[in-house]
């Protein structure tokens, strides 16, 4: 009882945390999130699992966007237990915005208390757990990704590591079997960290393994090879359709991996909006690349090891946080690069950058340490100051808040309402972006379309497939006898053309021009949510 009390103080601490650290966010739960494509994506994505679950199960990953192209869920990363956990919520008629960020601010509240009781049960110091959980859940790294779901359902990772510490000790199978459950979750909730994790993971796993003697070494590692047996077993189902995709579009290009690869200055640099650090940053900084950690974060890890001899786990942790360090240099490093010719996994990833979780993760392992060891050399009266001095710091040095939050909407503008109302048919909006200007407003197009479910051409996600590029490019010239032999050939039923998304001379040339093709029948006009928009069906 006394684990469950301790677990259920922390998150109600975490989630006070939380509240302030992302304030407005909070006051605004059911309505505003981060102005950003990549939100209606996410509420896309967890509409649309929650649609097929209830549906028709089997075709789960076969998206309705990029028609007719399937396992379009597949094109970014489907984060399949967020989505899972977030479907009986819109099931009972939750507000979609409100179930996005309860879902988003959960991921943060729950890695947090994750990394506390990781840490307690390293060090025997719940305060330094709490150290831990301020790094871990409020570096700059989760603001600079704060729209991207699945970049902060880093939950796993904690749980991962407690129970390999667990196997070591132990030899126990159930704990082999805890830790290939919690790394298959891990990548279930994010591949880029289910990858990431299984080789760091695997790092410390065989340093800690060195320095056991039979019997253990030989109980923990028949434990450990059923938990990755398990591992496997669990995700493969998942990694089947994703190979499946590689297969049909190939690996990412090390053009891409080079533009998302960390330098060591991208360590330095912090999110604009960061409060002490944000103005300097903002000349510098560039998207996947605000990876700063924390001055004091780096002052306990160092405290920790100067201050008494470090034991096997820290050693580990700290050859750890150096491989993530150089993994996330990608391009400009060697292990990435290596990883990217010889391994197949990594050729799918484009952000080496992201592993900067990784380093947050190990460092503030490192820094609970120094906390627990600041904590043993001075007096017991003492030690809730420190704790409170501490988190103080650490809190003014991630502080970021107000976040800038615009408002999403829940229910369907009329356009949507109406279009959900009429015969199945493919629908294709406008304007379309260019291949050289993605995504437009691809992303909201998607979302609304989670309001009547009718198959589109435009989409948005991590890849586009070569058949939408190809499209795209021949209706850049769109409203021509062209572009409408295009849409005939798509099979496309419904056009839609938002107006005041053009500029207002050329929405009057496309709205001429379309009436007056015999080849479209004019249906109506109806506000999109953000003005006029005009609806032609294709006879």
């Amino acid at each position: 009882m006394a684990r469950f009390a301790t677990a259920a103080k922390l998150v109600a601490l975490f989630t006070l945390l939380t509240a302030i650290m992302t304030w407005p966010q909070a006051a605004s739960i059911a309505t505003a999130a981060q102005e950003h494509q990549d939100v209606f994506f996410n509420m896309w994505r967890f509409a649309w699992v929650a649609h097929a679950l209830a549906t028709s199960p089997a075709r789960l990953f076969d998206g309705n966007i990029f028609h007719p192209e399937p396992r379009t869920l597949t094109f970014s990363d489907a984060m399949p237990v967020e989505a899972f956990l977030a479907a009986p919520f819109l099931w009972a008629g939750t507000p979609p915005v409100l179930v996005h960020n309860l879902m988003l601010l959960a991921g943060i509240v729950l890695s947090a208390v994750g990394i506390a009781v990781l840490v307690r049960s390293l060090t025997g110091s719940l305060a330094a757990g709490v150290t831990a959980g301020v790094v871990f859940g409020f570096a700059p790294y989760r603001f600079e990704h704060y729209m991207h779901m699945e970049l902060q359902w880093t939950v796993w990772i904690p749980w991962t590591f407690w129970a390999l510490h667990r196997t070591l000790e132990t030899g126990a199978r159930k704990f082999g079997a805890l830790t290939g459950v919690f790394l298959a979750l891990q990548f279930l909730s994010s591949i880029y960290y289910g990858v990431f994790l299984a080789t760091l993971m695997g790092l410390v796993a065989v340093l800690l393994l060195c320095e056991l003697r039979r019997p253990r070494l030989t109980n923990a590692l028949a434990a450990l090879a059923a938990g990755a047996t398990l591992a496997i077993v669990l995700a493969a189902p998942y990694a089947t359709a994703y190979l499946a995709t590689k297969r049909q579009m190939g690996g990412r290009s090390a053009e891409q991996v080079l533009t998302f690869s960390a330098q060591p200055s991208s360590y330095t640099v912090a999110t604009d909006g960061n409060y002490l650090y944000g103005e300097r940053s903002a000349r510098r900084g560039r998207p996947e690349r605000r990876l700063f950690p924390g001055i004091l974060a780096v002052l306990l890890a160092v405290v920790g090891l100067l201050l008494r001899p470090p034991s096997a786990q820290a050693i580990a942790y700290l050859l750890a946080l150096a491989a993530a360090f150089e993994m996330s240099l990608g391009a400009y490093g060697y292990s990435y690069s290596f990883l990217y010719r010889h391994v197949p996994v990594f050729d799918a990833l484009r952000a080496p950058a992201r592993l900067g979780i990784f380093v947050v993760f190990f460092l503030a392992v490192l820094a609970a340490w120094g906390h627990a060891a600041v904590e043993t050399a001075i007096p017991q009266a003492w030690k809730r100051v420190l704790a409170v001095v501490i988190c103080g710091v650490l809190l003014l040095e991630y502080w970021v808040a107000p976040l800038r939050l615009v408002p999403y909407p829940n229910v369907p503008p009329p356009l949507y309402a109406w279009l959900a109302q009429q015969p199945r048919g493919v629908v294709a909006e406008f304007p379309m972006p260019v291949p050289e200007a993605l995504p437009g407003d691809e992303a909201r197009y998607a979302y609304m379309s989670t309001f009547h479910w009718m198959p589109g051409v435009n989409g948005y996600s991590g890849y586009y497939p070569p058949s939408y590029l190809t499209r795209i490019d021949r209706l850049r010239e769109f409203p021509n006898a062209r572009s409408t032999e295009v849409l005939r050939s798509d099979g496309v039923r419904y056009v839609i053309v938002h107006a005041s998304a053009y500029a207002p001379d050329r929405a009057g040339e496309v709205l001429a021009a379309l009436s007056t093709d015999p080849s479209l029948t004019q249906l109506g006009h109806y506000n999109d949510g953000r003005g006029d928009a005009i609806v032609f069906r294709v006879r």
